[in-house]
Protein backbone atom coordinates (compact mmCIF):
# COMPACT_ATOMS: atom_id res chain seq x y z
CA UNK A 1 0.00 0.00 0.00
CA UNK A 2 2.94 2.27 0.73
CA UNK A 3 4.16 1.77 -2.78
CA UNK A 4 0.80 2.60 -4.21
CA UNK A 5 0.40 5.66 -2.01
CA UNK A 6 4.03 6.71 -2.38
CA UNK A 7 4.01 6.17 -6.11
CA UNK A 8 0.73 7.96 -6.52
CA UNK A 9 1.78 10.81 -4.30
CA UNK A 10 5.13 11.21 -5.99
CA UNK A 11 3.50 10.90 -9.37
CA UNK A 12 0.99 13.60 -8.50
CA UNK A 13 3.69 15.90 -7.17
CA UNK A 14 5.96 15.42 -10.20
CA UNK A 15 3.01 15.65 -12.56
CA UNK A 16 1.91 18.93 -11.00
CA UNK A 17 5.44 20.30 -11.05
CA UNK A 18 5.93 19.35 -14.68
CA UNK A 19 2.59 20.98 -15.51
CA UNK A 20 3.52 24.18 -13.68
CA UNK A 21 7.07 24.32 -15.07
CA UNK A 22 6.08 25.68 -18.52
CA UNK A 23 3.92 28.37 -16.89
CA UNK A 24 6.78 29.41 -14.59
CA UNK A 25 9.15 29.48 -17.57
CA UNK A 26 6.66 31.64 -19.49
CA UNK A 27 6.51 34.11 -16.60
CA UNK A 28 10.31 34.26 -16.39
CA UNK A 29 10.51 34.65 -20.16
CA UNK A 30 8.00 37.53 -20.07
CA UNK A 31 10.01 39.25 -17.34
CA UNK A 32 13.18 38.88 -19.42
CA UNK A 33 11.30 40.05 -22.49
CA UNK A 34 10.14 43.18 -20.66
CA UNK A 35 13.68 43.88 -19.49
CA UNK A 36 14.90 43.42 -23.06
CA UNK A 37 12.20 45.75 -24.42
CA UNK A 38 13.08 48.36 -21.82
CA UNK A 39 16.76 48.09 -22.72
CA UNK A 40 15.94 48.39 -26.43
CA UNK A 41 13.72 51.41 -25.76
CA UNK A 42 16.51 53.04 -23.78
CA UNK A 43 18.96 52.40 -26.61
CA UNK A 44 16.50 53.81 -29.15
CA UNK A 45 15.99 56.98 -27.12
CA UNK A 46 19.75 57.39 -26.75
CA UNK A 47 20.12 56.92 -30.51
CA UNK A 48 17.46 59.56 -31.17
CA UNK A 49 19.23 61.95 -28.79
CA UNK A 50 22.47 61.44 -30.71
CA UNK A 51 20.69 61.95 -34.02
CA UNK A 52 19.26 65.21 -32.70
CA UNK A 53 22.69 66.35 -31.55
CA UNK A 54 24.19 65.49 -34.94
CA UNK A 55 21.45 67.43 -36.71
CA UNK A 56 22.12 70.43 -34.46
CA UNK A 57 25.83 70.17 -35.24
CA UNK A 58 25.04 69.98 -38.96
CA UNK A 59 22.89 73.10 -38.69
CA UNK A 60 25.65 74.87 -36.77
CA UNK A 61 28.23 73.90 -39.38
CA UNK A 62 25.91 75.07 -42.17
CA UNK A 63 25.34 78.36 -40.35
CA UNK A 64 29.08 78.83 -39.76
CA UNK A 65 29.83 78.07 -43.40
CA UNK A 66 27.22 80.59 -44.56
CA UNK A 67 28.57 83.16 -42.14
CA UNK A 68 32.13 82.67 -43.39
CA UNK A 69 30.93 82.90 -47.00
CA UNK A 70 29.17 86.16 -46.17
CA UNK A 71 32.30 87.56 -44.52
CA UNK A 72 34.38 86.48 -47.51
CA UNK A 73 32.03 88.20 -49.96
CA UNK A 74 32.04 91.34 -47.79
CA UNK A 75 35.86 91.42 -47.81
CA UNK A 76 35.91 90.88 -51.57
CA UNK A 77 33.43 93.71 -52.05
CA UNK A 78 35.45 95.97 -49.74
CA UNK A 79 38.61 95.13 -51.67
CA UNK A 80 36.97 95.95 -55.01
CA UNK A 81 35.63 99.22 -53.61
CA UNK A 82 39.04 100.17 -52.19
CA UNK A 83 40.76 99.43 -55.50
CA UNK A 84 38.19 101.47 -57.41
CA UNK A 85 38.44 104.41 -54.98
CA UNK A 86 42.21 104.79 -55.22
CA UNK A 87 45.08 104.53 -52.78
CA UNK A 88 44.44 107.77 -50.90
CA UNK A 89 40.77 107.07 -50.19
CA UNK A 90 41.46 103.45 -49.25
CA UNK A 91 44.25 104.63 -46.92
CA UNK A 92 41.93 107.11 -45.22
CA UNK A 93 39.26 104.40 -44.99
CA UNK A 94 41.75 102.01 -43.41
CA UNK A 95 42.70 104.63 -40.79
CA UNK A 96 39.16 105.36 -39.58
CA UNK A 97 38.91 102.71 -36.86
CA UNK A 98 42.49 103.06 -35.59
CA UNK A 99 42.09 106.84 -35.70
CA UNK A 100 38.96 106.73 -33.59
CA UNK A 101 40.69 104.37 -31.16
CA UNK A 102 43.71 106.65 -30.79
CA UNK A 103 41.50 109.73 -30.43
CA UNK A 104 39.51 108.10 -27.62
CA UNK A 105 42.71 106.94 -25.94
CA UNK A 106 44.15 110.47 -26.23
CA UNK A 107 41.04 111.99 -24.68
CA UNK A 108 41.14 109.44 -21.86
CA UNK A 109 44.83 110.18 -21.19
CA UNK A 110 44.19 113.95 -21.32
CA UNK A 111 41.35 113.65 -18.81
CA UNK A 112 43.49 111.56 -16.49
CA UNK A 113 46.37 114.05 -16.80
CA UNK A 114 44.01 116.97 -16.14
CA UNK A 115 42.64 115.14 -13.11
CA UNK A 116 46.17 114.61 -11.82
CA UNK A 117 47.04 118.28 -12.37
CA UNK A 118 43.88 119.31 -10.52
CA UNK A 119 44.75 116.93 -7.69
CA UNK A 120 48.19 118.57 -7.40
CA UNK A 121 46.70 122.06 -7.51
CA UNK A 122 44.08 121.33 -4.86
CA UNK A 123 46.67 119.55 -2.71
CA UNK A 124 44.66 116.29 -2.66
CA UNK A 125 47.62 114.60 -4.36
CA UNK A 126 50.82 115.89 -2.83
CA UNK A 127 54.47 114.90 -2.88
CA UNK A 128 53.97 112.15 -0.28
CA UNK A 129 51.28 110.47 -2.37
CA UNK A 130 53.46 110.75 -5.45
CA UNK A 131 56.43 109.28 -3.55
CA UNK A 132 54.31 106.39 -2.31
CA UNK A 133 53.04 105.75 -5.84
CA UNK A 134 56.59 105.81 -7.23
CA UNK A 135 57.77 103.46 -4.49
CA UNK A 136 55.10 100.86 -5.37
CA UNK A 137 55.75 101.11 -9.11
CA UNK A 138 59.52 100.92 -8.60
CA UNK A 139 59.16 97.95 -6.27
CA UNK A 140 57.26 95.91 -8.82
CA UNK A 141 59.09 96.86 -12.01
CA UNK A 142 62.64 97.21 -10.68
CA UNK A 143 62.17 94.08 -8.55
CA UNK A 144 61.27 92.08 -11.65
CA UNK A 145 64.34 93.35 -13.47
CA UNK A 146 66.62 92.41 -10.56
CA UNK A 147 65.07 88.93 -10.34
CA UNK A 148 65.58 88.37 -14.07
CA UNK A 149 69.19 89.52 -13.78
CA UNK A 150 69.86 87.22 -10.84
CA UNK A 151 68.32 84.20 -12.59
CA UNK A 152 70.63 84.78 -15.32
Amino acid sequence: MFELLGGGLLGSIFGGLFRLAPEVLKLLDKANERKHELAMFTLQTDLEKLRGQFKMEEKYVDFSTQQLDTIKSAFEEQSKTAQAAGKFISGVSALVRPGITWALFGMYAAIKAATLVMAFQTKTWDEDDFALFNMVISFWFVGRSIEKYQRG
